[in-house]
């Protein structure tokens, strides 16, 4: 028989490998769940940013009036890194049919929770900050007044106007991570 189709001893790498796989879970992911509650605002053009991970399903591009998204967030395969970045939506309001702010939502799902824990924070920034590094560091290492962040497992909410954020995160190696949008203008 010729030796490509004999059967291979297991390396020492591989078993050593297996093993750790099954003993510490490595995948990472953040499953987001977005309600948008508001009845005169639509969440719209969504921006992502991904310190680690990437985006495995895209947010959904339109979230409209008492309507529904979700996005998801995944590791980088075969990488010591987690779920990691932040997102924003267009806060469009159909009464003035302006969009001068967005919706902000961090997410950290690191690879080794030793050492880093769940977290997320939501918030409201201006309609022409970008969503990029220095919005998700911001929202992760600092502490301002236009957004609210906390370990998972907790209940967030953020005000501002007629506008309310609320989220919640589970706090395990896959984390399931929902946002609720509502207006108290209805």
């Amino acid at each position: 028989m010729p030796a490509e189709f004999l059967p291979r001893e297991p390396s020492a790498t591989s078993t050593i490998t297996g093993i750790m796989g099954n003993l510490l879970p490595t995948h990472r992911q953040c499953a987001v769940q977005i309600n948008n509650n508001c009845t005169s605002y639509v969440l719209r053009n969504p921006r992502v940013y991904t310190d680690s991970g990437h985006c495995n399903e895209a947010l959904t591009p339109t979230i409209g009036p008492s309507s529904d998204g979700h996005g998801l967030f995944m590791k980088t395969p075969y990488t010591a890194r987690g779920a990691v970045g932040v997102f924003t939506y267009d806060l469009y309001n159909e009464t003035t049919k302006r969009d001068d702010n967005k919706v902000a939502v961090m997410f950290s799902n690191p690879y080794d929770l030793n050492i880093y824990s769940n977290c997320f924070a939501v918030g409201i920034i201006d309609g022409n900050q970008p969503c990029d590094q220095s919005l998700y560091e911001t929202m992760c290492y600092h502490t301002l007044e236009w957004f609210v962040r906390a370990q998972a497992g907790s209940y967030l909410t953020y005000s501002k106007g007629d506008v309310t954020i609320s989220a919640t995160m589970t706090d395990a190696y896959q984390v399931d991570l929902t946002v609720t949008v509502s207006s108290t203008v209805c």
